[in-house]
């Protein structure tokens, strides 16, 4: 009985070539767009070596879905993107509530590349309860 073939892992963490020899790397929009889902997800503090980087949406947890609450989700939005995301000029940040959903609320990004100018759009749901 032989053992399956375990993958390849070295230091640092690189992505092994496929069968053509090439590298899968994300493209520019690919990355931009994990990049923002990493930073909206991040709580400030959470990285060690930089502990401001984060959206800080887990202070609006137990917040109630209101008007202030919504301005302030937008608000640390446009702030997050704007200091830690340089690859897209933000067009706009709107949040809205979710239609029978009383505790979730859905944040529109919308953007452009700015080596490109392509526009794009990001639609995230956040769920007010945690």
């Amino acid at each position: 009985m032989s053992a399956a073939p375990r993958p390849l892992i070295g230091w640092p963490l690189l992505p092994l070539p496929d069968a053509h020899g090439a590298l899968a790397w994300p493209d520019l929009a690919t990355s931009v767009r994990d990049g923002i889902r990493a930073i909206l997800s991040t709580r400030p503090g959470e990285q060690l070596m930089r502990p401001e980087f984060g959206g800080g949406l887990d202070r609006l947890l137990h917040a109630p879905n209101t008007i202030a609450t919504r301005r302030e989700m937008r608000d640390l939005v446009q702030d997050a993107l704007g200091r830690w995301e340089s690859r897209i000029l933000l067009d706009g940040v709107e949040v809205w509530e979710v239609a029978g959903a009383p505790s979730q609320v859905r944040v529109e990004i919308a953007y452009r590349l700015a080596r490109s100018g392509q526009a794009a759009a990001l639609n995230v749901t956040v769920d007010l309860e945690g």
